[in-house]
């Protein structure tokens, strides 16, 4: 999402500068707008290659993003001032590029910034979806209980996270080997079987055949190979930057065999704990669901959030669009209904949350103990074939003789 700097001025007339991240122009406007201030400026920010290049190389992970939450509100809570709490974290922090970004916060503090403020001037590191919750916690006098609880649902966002990488780490080693060793036998096996096989003039089986002519593609044509994979993950790239690129690909993400189910659980899992704790540090609810909207990371979803917005903020209750959709179980609209009826819409949020989060490490549990015998039959699979290509024609030529 792009990222627009701002100058604006707030309803005590005070001049504030900053980075809002939206998908157009007109909504990073409107962010601004529904805050109450008055927009002085409002520019698109253009990185350059050495720009977008350093950040890649400057990347903060989420665990240390967590880390620095936790002890930014135990600081908070334990009245150290600001600044000096921010320069202590400086010290503590082990990231070297989160370092000096905690470095520039705490002197733009210094200098008179608000907390929110002096964050939001560095998007590629606190979100805005971040931002918003600590201007919450700084507009509502509880910014200690604002960090305290972002902290939390960060933890439980990396938790889950961290389950679902380390259930996949053990068949993609297996796949990995099993392609590395395949290409190993097709570069330096396979040719020296060939050349033996031909002096001899024996017949080959089928299995044979298949991998020699296989082996010949892979010496002869590999950069052929290379170029179309390139091709292949550039054109991807084109499509998915398009927006009926990426509409059409969140949509067969969402209807892939088992796989969809788990990424839409994990879409409402993020759904429900951002939009509660956006709702617990304070944000309007039409506004909640505006910047949940981006957070989803799925298109369709992030239209049906939208619309959602839109009609709250028409006065009708929350669950009007979602109840129209087949991308959300019922039990999801349902029971949003019933919490906005009931005045408790922030618990229906965190028990839909830990109510998908077990069903998301459930799955994730299952699609592990799927995934590990149906690895080692494709790895039965290939290794039978392999030996058989090479030791059925050893078998046939020493028969012959």
């Amino acid at each position: 999402m792009p990222n627009f700097s701002y100058k604006i001025k707030d309803s005590k007339n005070d001049v504030t500068v900053g980075i809002v991240q939206a998908s157009t122009k007109e909504a990073a406007a409107k962010i601004l707008i529904d805050e109450g201030s008055t927009i002085l400026s409002l520019d698109r920010e253009k990185a350059n290659f050495l720009q977008r290049s350093l950040k890649i190389l400057n990347w903060v992970r989420v665990k240390d993003l967590v880390i620095f939450s936790r002890q930014l509100s135990v600081i908070v809570s334990a009245t150290i001032p600001l600044v000096k709490g921010l320069k202590i974290l400086t010290n503590q922090t082990e990231n070297a590029y989160l370092k000096t970004v905690i470095s520039e916060v705490a002197d733009d503090v210094d200098g008179g910034a608000k907390l929110s403020a002096a964050l939001s001037r560095h998007p590629e590191v606190f979100s805005f979806f971040y931002v918003s919750i600590i201007k919450s916690g700084e507009t509502s006098g509880k910014l200690d209980e604002v960090l305290n609880y972002l902290a939390d649902q960060q933890e439980k966002d990396y938790d889950l996270l961290a389950k679902i990488k380390g259930a996949m780490i053990y068949p993609v080693f297996i796949l990995f080997g099993l392609v590395a060793v395949s290409s190993l036998m097709m570069v330096f096996v396979i040719p020296q079987l060939t050349s033996i096989l031909a002096e001899t003039g024996v017949d080959l089986p089928l299995s044979t055949r298949m991998l020699i002519k296989s082996s010949n593609l892979v010496l002869n044509f590999w950069w052929l190979a290379i170029l179309l994979l390139i091709g292949v993950i550039a054109g991807l790239r084109v499509v998915i930057g398009t927006e009926k690129g990426r509409y059409y690909w969140d949509f067969l993400k969402l209807r892939m065999p088992i796989f969809g189910r788990l990424f839409q659980k994990m879409i409402l899992v993020r759904f429900a704990r951002s939009l509660n704790t956006l709702m617990s540090g304070g944000v309007p609810l039409s506004k909640s669901l505006a910047i949940v909207a981006d957070i989803t990371g799925n298109v369709i979803y992030k239209n049906l959030v939208l619309e959602t917005a839109k009609e709250v903020e028409s006065g009708n209750p929350i669950a009007t669009a979602l109840l129209k959709s087949s991308e959300v179980p019922p039990m999801v609209s349902q029971m949003l209904n019933l919490g906005e009826r009931t005045g408790r819409i922030d618990e229906i949020l965190d028990k839909l949350a830990d109510f998908y989060t077990r069903e998301v490490n459930n799955m994730v549990i299952n699609l592990s103990t799927l995934i590990e015998p149906i690895i080692m039959i494709v790895m039965g699979v290939a290794v039978g074939f392999l030996v058989a290509a090479v030791i059925l024609p050893m078998y046939n030529l020493a028969a012959s003789l």
